[in-house]
């Protein structure tokens, strides 16, 4: 009984189907000539065949296919999903196989409705979300067919069911997931731009990231570097709104909550979107953004920062203060167990600073969500160089022939290096300076000069000068200089002496009674003394240098000789100086004039040829006036003196030629 029941309800579920079927004009009938009621009008019009007039043929074509099912089957070949892009064509193939070849079967396309998971729709029917974008063809060589989607919109994602009705031959039923992808637009990350304290005892929001218009749905991952962040009860909370837009699309926003420590200070925070493609999963990472951490500071650094090296009195010093906090906090500076100095911000500016200056400093800061205070500091040294120090003070006299050590120290932070000078010439280095047999030339001032090789800014100089005392030194006092000059002639002298006090120099002449002494002049250690000698016969002069000290002499002696012919014969070059040389050059001048002018007045007839005393000369007009000239000789020495070279051969002067001029009427 319960079979023949279950027999009887599919015939009559067979009927009620193929009922349906007959209204509708979408559909694949493989027609059998038994089977006329099935046959379609065509799309021109025409009769439709009711099938309800035929139900006792259903009934049995019914039982029919209950006794052929009974060995008939179809085996149905799909894939389980097909993937496109948005916009795309999607292309859903339909395999079937039966095991027996039917004379008629049928094949009809199903979508799942979107009112209900429950609920099949047609797609081959006019009307639908398909219309004008569908197509149905056959697989080439294939037993199947290939349902075309053109244009796939993301209301096409849905799962797809091919039908294949073989009647007795056997039906079966397959579907695939058609799945539709459209990438995200790229990541949007946005940072806080407060400062976030590592002092929070609760995650704090420090980023968020946002993905746009993808389908399906994206994914965030947050990165620390390069390193994935995942959720952690009390350090990381990551919070994800999901928006369905009205296009269908999907927008994923995220918010990332951390709690921060110092070491995040460097670190890039980044967010990843992950999203499908057609056979493959991709990403897109954001950029990398900083945050602003706030930590307490926990040590603080202090330097001179100006003047580079080392400090000497005068210099302008700079110290800075820094901490590790941030923000960073507010600084004060004081000199160790002092006051508190003036400063700006996080810099001591000390101006001028002397040796005083020298000693600890400190910076400290006060941490104002801890209120720790923290301290550094560093050591100021000034360096200084007193001024130097000269022993003996000033000047110091010396006998000739004694000895004196001078000393030149100067006090300093660093070590120093002396140097001494004489007309600044080195004769010495070291605070020590050693005169030994001291002579006359040892006499002078003495620079000592004091240096710091590791700071050349510093430098100071002190002097003493030195007085040799002793009895007058002439040189070559020890022996005769002796000298020849032709007789009539003059001749320069000159002695020098040293000593201090300063000698004076007298002059004793034997053999001449026209003498004078032309010139003396002192130094500082010496006297100079020069002599005009005429020569008359053998002279000895004696230069006498006499001071307190005692006496020194000098001895000249003169020979003299015949006149020469030439009126000027070559001097030579004796003891002198550059005055005695320049007197001699005026005198040549003047009788060079001289002589142009009488050699003048003897070419225009003034002078007459011989050698008479007085000569006078008229001129042509009588009524005008003339020129007496008047010629005669002086044989006297009169105070012209021609001069040589000092000590050296002079001429004496010649005969001097006077010129009377009278204005005769």
């Amino acid at each position: 009984m319960l079979v023949c029941w279950l027999c009887c309800r599919l015939t009559w579920n067979i009927a009620v189907i193929l009922q349906s079927l007959c209204k509708s004009s979408l559909f694949y009938v493989l027609a059998a000539d038994s089977l006329k009621c099935w046959t379609l009008p065509s799309a021109a019009g025409g009769t439709r065949v009711d099938p309800a007039s035929h139900i006792p043929h259903i009934i049995l074509t019914g039982v029919l296919c209950l006794l052929f099912a009974a060995w008939a089957k179809v085996d149905m070949t799909m894939e389980e999903s097909v993937e496109v892009y948005l916009g795309d064509s999607a292309g859903i193939p339909c395999q079937y196989v039966f095991s027996e070849q039917p004379r008629a079967f049928m094949i009809q396309w199903f979508v799942v409705s979107t009112s209900g998971p429950l609920s099949h729709t047609p797609i081959l029917d006019d009307g639908t979300d398909f219309t004008g974008r569908i197509t149905v063809s056959n697989i080439g060589d294939k037993e199947g067919v290939l349902l075309t989607i053109q244009d796939v919109q993301l209301t096409d994602e849905r799962e797809f069911f091919c039908q294949v009705n073989g009647m007795a031959a056997g039906n079966g039923e397959g579907k695939t997931h058609l799945r539709v992808f459209d990438p995200p637009m790229a990541p949007v990350i946005e940072g806080v731009h407060a400062g976030i304290s590592v002092t929070n005892e609760l995650p704090s929001r420090i980023a968020s990231c946002e993905a746009r218009n993808g389908f399906p749905r994206p994914n965030i991952t947050w990165y620390r570097g390069i390193s994935p962040l995942t959720p952690t009860h009390g350090q990381i909370n990551v919070v994800i709104l999901v928006t369905r837009e009205s296009s269908g699309f999907y927008t994923v926003q995220s918010e990332l909550q951390y709690k921060v420590a110092k070491e995040d200070k460097d670190v890039l925070f980044s967010c990843e979107v992950s999203y499908y493609v057609p056979g493959a999963v991709r990403t897109a990472e954001s950029k990398g953004i900083n945050i602003t951490v706030h930590y307490p500071t926990t040590v603080v650094e202090l330097w001179k920062e100006s003047p580079q090296g080392l400090v000497k009195e005068g210099d302008t010093v700079e110290i800075r203060c820094q901490g590790d906090g941030n923000p960073p906090p507010p600084f004060t500076f004081n000199r160790q167990q002092e006051t508190a100095l003036e400063a700006s911000d996080d810099t001591l500016v000390l101006r001028e600073v002397t040796r005083g200056d020298s000693g600890v400093y400190q910076c400290r800061s006060l941490d104002l969500d801890t209120y720790e205070e923290v301290m550094g500091d560093v050591q100021l040294i000034v360096h200084y160089l007193d001024p130097a120090l000269v022993v003996p003070k000033d000047s110091e006299i010396m006998f000739k022939g004694e000895s004196l050590t001078a000393t030149c120290n100067a006090l300093s932070s660093l070590e120093t290096f002396t140097v001494w000078f004489k007309n600044g010439l080195q004769v010495g280095t070291g605070h020590m300076l050693f005169l030994q047999d001291a002579t006359y030339d040892t006499a002078g001032e003495y620079v000592c000069e004091v240096t710091v090789p590791s700071l050349p800014g510093l430098h100071t100089s002190g002097s003493v000068h030195i007085i040799v005392q002793g009895a007058p030194q002439m040189k070559d006092a020890d022996r005769e200089v002796e000298m020849e000059e032709g007789a009539g002639k003059w001749m320069n002298l000159s002695c020098e002496a040293h000593a201090h006090p300063l000698p004076t120099i007298s002059w004793t002449v034997t053999g001449s009674q026209s003498w004078r002494e032309v010139l003396t002049s002192a130094t500082e250690h010496s006297t100079i003394s020069l002599v005009s000698i005429k020569v008359t016969s053998d002279i000895t002069a004696f230069c006498n240098a006499t001071n307190e000290m005692g006496t020194e002499a000098k001895t000249f002696s003169i020979s003299a000789s015949k006149p020469p012919c030439h009126i000027l014969t070559p001097w030579k070059k004796s003891e002198g100086n550059g005055v005695i040389i320049v007197v001699v050059i005026i005198c040549v001048l003047l009788l060079a004039v001289l002589g142009s002018v009488l050699y003048f007045l003897h070419k225009k007839g003034k002078i007459p040829c011989g050698r008479s005393g007085k000569q006078e000369i008229t001129k042509e007009n009588p009524n005008k006036d003339g020129i007496v000239v008047e010629m005669k000789t002086d044989t006297k020495a009169e105070e012209a003196v021609l001069l040589k070279g000092v000590n050296g051969d002079k001429n004496g002067p010649n005969d001097q030629v006077t010129m009377n001029m009278k204005a005769i009427r």
